[in-house]
């Protein structure tokens, strides 16, 4: 590709929809007050669940989180990209290594003029070539690790995984609060640009440990009296971050740029049971590989295409991003990929999955 084409890439691609993915990490089926959650409160996620297409059986493509990220950024399923278990920080106990022949959804919409971003958690690789720069992105800010050992320090086995793009970074607050805001500077900083964005914010909540803010915990506390200990706190953790997505959805609004951005929200597997994971009546949840471990929350809104408060049993799976995305954005689909473009679905027109069974390894 020339470098004048290369200019004038984002000129090509105004009008096009902007992209939004939120992923949550370990929510399960059952813990959004819409998914039938009664002493949890999620205002803002059951509105933008009501604003568009809520899919009442999708499926992430592992219970555990590489895995489905791997899956959801490369189009297939993570076997084939390196990725069949955990990336970790110890050699010891990695189960993946990212294939550099894996085609990453920012690369495709890079090429469509899209200005790609990711905020918060990257779990695909902790140095080159498998950063989140390596691989397609513009821009990151956020964590390269599995997890963080504290929603405050912020570090992993002692070690500082914050970056923004390459540059170490070590910024105060809490994970949640940090990834909410960011997001919204993001998206002020692309208020006034032409060239379309695809935003991928991917919290670690309610992912262990379960640490909510104070104030947040003391709330469910006084809301609900009976609750124990454990479950109270992953309700805080919980209603934490749907706040933060509540202030993204606000700022998309604020900047008139909602109306033209198609907004994905899932979880990359069920909800963790030991530390009170509710994963709706099914079995199983995050580790299993049944549907409580791989059955996830998830909707699409798009304002203007996509009906409010439809409902879809289609049977989706986290790799189905993939080419649903090139289709809203008019890019290339690598030849390789086995996800199915889900554009007809959300659009309320039939569609037949062109597979008659998924493959889950963990």
């Amino acid at each position: 590709m020339t470098l004048a084409m290369v200019c004038l890439l984002p000129m090509l691609a105004q009008g096009k929809p902007n992209i939004l993915i939120i992923l949550a990490d370990d929510l399960g089926y059952g813990d959004l007050s819409c998914y039938g959650a009664k002493d949890l409160k999620s205002p803002h996620l059951d509105t933008l669940m009501a604003s568009g297409m809520r899919f009442d059986a999708f499926y992430a493509n592992c219970p555990v989180c590489s895995p489905t990220r791997a899956a959801l950024l490369s189009g297939t399923y993570p076997d084939l990209v390196g990725v069949p278990g955990v990336i970790r920080t110890s050699p010891q106990g990695n189960w993946g290594w990212l294939s550099p022949k894996a085609v990453l959804l920012p690369v495709p919409l890079k090429a469509a003029g899209y200005h790609t971003a990711i905020v918060g958690k990257w779990h695909l690789g902790l140095e080159s070539p498998n950063t989140p720069n390596d691989r397609g992105f513009d821009f990151f800010k956020g964590f390269l690790c599995d997890m963080i050992d504290d929603y405050y320090k912020h570090r992993r086995h002692g070690i500082n995984y914050f970056r923004e793009n390459q540059k170490e970074i070590d910024p105060p607050g809490h994970a949640t609060d940090l990834f909410s805001r960011w997001a919204v500077d993001y998206l002020n900083k692309r208020k006034d640009k032409k060239q379309p964005f695809f935003l991928y914010l991917a919290y670690n909540a309610p992912h262990t440990p379960i640490q909510p803010p104070p104030d947040w915990l003391a709330k469910v506390k006084a809301r609900e009296k009976n609750i124990a200990e454990p479950r109270a706190k992953l309700v805080a953790l919980i209603e934490h971050m749907d706040d933060g997505i509540g202030k993204v959805i606000a700022t998309l609004k604020a900047n008139g740029q909602y109306e033209n951005t198609l907004i994905i929200f899932s979880s990359d597997n069920g909800g963790q049971l030991n530390v009170g994971a509710r994963c709706g009546n099914h079995r199983g949840g995050k580790q299993d590989m049944y549907e409580g471990g791989l059955k996830v929350p998830t909707c699409a809104v798009w304002p203007g295409r996509i009906l409010p408060g439809t409902r879809s049993h289609l049977a989706g799976l986290s790799m189905d991003f993939y080419p649903t995305a090139c289709a809203v954005a008019g890019a290339n689909v690598p030849s390789y990929v086995e996800g199915v473009n889900l554009l007809p679905t959300f659009l309320g027109k039939p569609q037949k999955l062109e597979r008659d069974m998924i493959f889950v390894r963990r």
